[in-house]
């Protein structure tokens, strides 16, 4: 509700009443104010878009001049024309700018890692909390969708104490939230920042008839969670069991992991057995090992069973896939 008590702050700062906003929403007034009260996703999606529209300012007066409804809706079209993801939000944030000169959002790109930054030039003239927030939920939402792919945070950070309600970050963030930090920002992955655009204009029209679900909501698809599944089984068999493990490894829920795997055809015993069987076979063809030993390294009990999953695996027995090795 914090964040409600934001937008009616906006309000009045306009002189405006906030009770049609509220009443669009189902809010109760009365609820604005009580510490320990919550909306849902779709109430905050509401009672935001009815704020911006009568009020006519995307920014609900958190910087020093308005932002007219659809300035938003311009940056991702300005940005839809890229070749991939990371050309798209450094056209956002050179963008940004021409909106407000407050705030600086900048993109930092190393080969493991992309970040994004908001530099803050002015403080906020509105709860900063609710601005900063907004600002990165606004460029998540949109780097989610053009890329039809949710976008798991290797952190969020936030320049401000932990708050009461910080609870609902996780709902907000996918990935740890760090608290009293030097600047507000979130990283990601740098593979999805290569990923290429897979939206168009007739797309974008569609979505910005309901935008708003974008920076209330997480995307739920991740077009490369199976593939980051597949390297952690791969590099660290030992720590990721089951699926629990695998899960807690990806940042996501068991639920919504089986639910890729399921999307893609594929289960975690698949994933466990593809790295299984890549390891037997750099352990054959790259090691004098004998076959029992292979066979211990990568899970089995004794030779005759690993020599019937390898066979399964690949076609061939290991002496096979060993003398090949050596024959090229």
């Amino acid at each position: 509700m914090v964040f409600v008590r934001a937008i009616v702050d906006a309000y009045a700062r306009y002189g405006r009443d906030a009770a049609a906003a509220l009443a669009a929403a189902g809010i109760d007034p009365a609820t604005v104010h009580e510490p320990s009260a919550r909306i849902t996703a779709g109430q905050m999606e509401r009672v935001s878009e009815a704020a911006m529209r009568e009020l006519d300012d995307e920014a609900l007066g958190w910087f020093s001049r308005r932002l007219p409804w659809g300035s938003y809706g311009m940056l991702c079209r300005a940005s839809l024309g890229a070749p991939d993801l990371a050309v798209a939000l450094k056209r956002w944030c050179r963008h940004h700018a021409l909106l407000t000169d407050d705030v600086r959002l900048v993109l930092q790109l190393d080969d493991a890692r992309a970040s994004l930054v908001i530099e803050e030039r002015r403080a906020p003239r509105a709860s900063r909390e609710f601005c900063l927030v907004t600002l990165l939920r606004y460029v998540h939402g949109y780097a989610c969708w053009v890329v039809d792919s949710r976008i798991p945070l290797l952190e969020a950070q936030f320049p401000y104490p932990c708050p009461a309600h910080a609870e609902a970050y996780p709902l907000m963030f996918p990935g740890p939230a760090r608290f009293d930090a030097p600047v507000a920002g979130f990283a990601f992955d740098a593979r999805y920042a290569a990923l290429p655009l897979v939206r168009d204009e007739a797309a974008l029209r569609q979505m910005l008839r309901r935008a708003l679900p974008l920076t209330v909501l997480q995307y739920r698809r991740d077009r490369l969670l199976v593939r980051r599944a597949r390297e952690i089984v791969a590099a660290r068999p030992d720590e990721v069991r089951d699926a629990a493990a695998l899960a807690h490894r990806l940042n996501v829920s068991t639920r919504t992991l089986f639910r890729h795997l399921r999307e893609a055809g594929v289960t975690l015993q698949t994933l466990k057995n593809e790295a299984r069987c890549a390891r037997a076979v750099a352990l054959l063809q790259r090691t004098q090992r004998p076959v029992a030993q292979v066979a211990r390294a990568v899970g089995f009990d004794n030779e005759k069973s690993f020599a019937r999953a390898f066979r399964q695996w690949t076609g061939r027995s290991p002496s096979a896939c060993r003398r090949d090795a050596r024959a090229r």
